[in-house]
């Protein structure tokens, strides 16, 4: 995952003496960008806390929740239903939960017991690709409704119906002959940055 910059994971505007994110990840590969998301803010001075119920047996998965570990990245052994406590404790919230390989994974738990209860936070909500709980290519279905959204290599169909604040996306990376193949036309990124606003 490019993360070459706090602006990869938008939130400059949390307060710097609280800079507390919590970031919740599901049990497939969004919940793994969701964990190197989680080393990325605590490299940029942020807080941040991770919910990760679900671990993947997948080795790669393993060492990322090890590096996330060594860094002394708090993981919570469950998730409050009791909204205000998340409110309370945290700036923002990133969902890694589902993203583009969701399918019926939402109506399953874990996942069914974390949309319910990310749909009624009032702190700002940052998902990685796809918001969970949204079709990929027909948009929110009753899933949650994020004020930002980081489209990872490009934005899938859904994003269309994308409503928060503000719209990222992190795919310089990505190979000239993969953007030919998919007719991609990718944003100018400016200087070296990987992740360009919408």
């Amino acid at each position: 995952i490019p993360v070459s910059s706090r602006q990869a994971f938008p939130l400059p505007s949390l307060p710097r003496k609280q800079p507390t994110v919590l970031v919740v990840c599901g049990p497939a590969q969004n919940g793994a960008i969701g964990l190197v998301c989680a080393r990325h803010l605590r490299i940029f001075d942020y807080e941040p806390t991770i919910f990760y119920p679900k671990r993947s047996p997948d080795p790669l998965y393993r060492d990322f929740t090890t590096q996330c570990e060594k860094m002394d990245i708090p993981f919570l052994s469950y998730l409050p239903t009791e909204v205000q406590l998340i409110n309370d404790a945290y700036n923002a919230v990133v969902d890694a939960v589902l993203g583009a390989e969701a399918e019926a994974a939402e109506g399953r738990e874990p996942c069914a017991a974390i949309l319910a209860t990310l749909k009624h936070v009032r702190i700002p909500i940052v998902s990685l690709d796809v918001p969970s709980g949204w079709d990929v290519e027909a948009g929110s279905s009753g899933g949650i409704s994020p004020d930002v959204l980081v489209s990872l290599s490009a934005p899938k169909q859904c994003a269309r119906r994308f409503l928060g604040r503000q719209h990222f996306v992190a795919g310089r990376f990505l190979p000239y002959d993969v953007q030919k193949k998919f007719e991609l036309n990718p944003p100018k990124y400016p200087g070296t940055e990987c992740v360009v606003a919408l």
